[in-house]
């Protein structure tokens, strides 16, 4: 069974990154307002996050189990959805540091309908396949609490500058569509 989730891990990983490096937008030379600081700290947040549920391994006598990797087999190609059709909707709006160009549009559509923030939603759901596939319980807490810490406060980054463009456009769908756990956050 680790096998098996393993190489389903990997190939969730490698399709999920591939809208990101082949069909997001990369150079863009359009005027824009960019807040770097408080994304970079989410970012590596995030990013610390993810190595630790690669770095702090089950040990090898305790391979994870059908309980563990059957829920990573599940999320995980929701995930790769979710990031898919996200970057499609997102279009030329497509940035990692959060930002508005000045044609910037408030998109509600598609997984934006679902969550405001659904690559955020995504790479949560990758962290969690990864955790249950490869990470012993306690430094699974940590690694989800690191990552919650660090997408906070993206989202209420990119959150504020929304709102300072959108008024109150943007308040009632941060009212009405939940940041990036359905039902929940």
């Amino acid at each position: 069974m680790q096998i098996l989730g393993r190489i389903g891990l990997a190939i969730c990983w490698l399709a999920w990154w591939y809208p990101f490096l082949f069909r997001a937008p990369h150079v863009q030379k359009r005027a824009s307002i960019t807040v770097i600081g408080p994304t970079r700290v989410g970012l590596l947040l995030e990013s610390s996050a993810i190595c630790m549920a690669f770095v702090f391994r089950l040990p090898p006598e305790s391979p994870p189990g059908v309980a563990r990797v059957l829920p990573s087999l599940i999320l995980g190609p929701a995930a790769v959805v979710m990031a898919w059709t996200a970057v499609a909707h997102l279009g030329r709006q497509f940035r990692i540091h959060a930002g508005l160009y000045l044609d910037h549009e408030l998109v509600r559509t598609g997984p934006y309908a679902i969550v405001r923030h659904p690559i955020y939603a995504s790479l949560l759901a990758m962290l969690v396949c990864s955790l249950l596939v490869m990470t012993p319980w306690p430094w699974a807490a940590a690694a989800l609490a690191l990552f919650v810490l660090g997408t906070e406060i993206r989202v209420r980054t990119e959150d504020k500058l929304l709102e300072s463009r959108f008024g109150e456009g943007a308040r009632q769908y941060q009212k009405a569509v939940r940041a990036y756990v359905p039902f929940v956050r």
